[in-house]
């Protein structure tokens, strides 16, 4: 089992798939990573070698952002919005849609189960 940034890469998939499995790294940048290292698109991670892990390992420590860093950024943004007071940071604060979607019928993920109000029908 590789193990990149601290991920335990799944072994059975195409490189390209199993580096998503990173905080960070999506499916555009996990085709760029392949390229930049020669690594076609079809090899699985069972097949690679122990230097194509650790040149895919030095490619991410350079040019991406990942796991820990990328989660604690998203959270200091997350806290600048909610420290200015702009609308996007109220709408985290009050656990609702941030990206102009409709509350009253839908955002059920966000705003969790439904609570009855006494009286409101009728």
């Amino acid at each position: 089992m590789a193990r990149i940034s601290g991920v335990n890469i799944p072994t059975a998939k195409r490189v390209q798939i199993a580096l998503t499995y990173i905080h960070g790294i999506g499916l555009t940048s996990a085709k760029d990573i392949c390229e930049k290292n020669g690594i076609t698109p079809e090899k699985r991670v069972s097949e690679l070698s122990d230097a194509e892990v650790i040149k895919i390992r030095e490619t991410i420590d350079a040019d991406y952002m990942v796991e820990g860093d990328r989660r604690r950024d998203v959270a200091m943004n997350i806290k600048r919005l909610l420290d200015l007071g702009t609308y996007r940071g109220l709408r985290h604060r009050k656990r609702l849609p941030v990206r102009g979607q409709r509350t009253s019928t839908n955002a059920r993920t966000r705003k969790g189960k439904r609570v009855a109000i006494a009286g409101k029908k009728g």
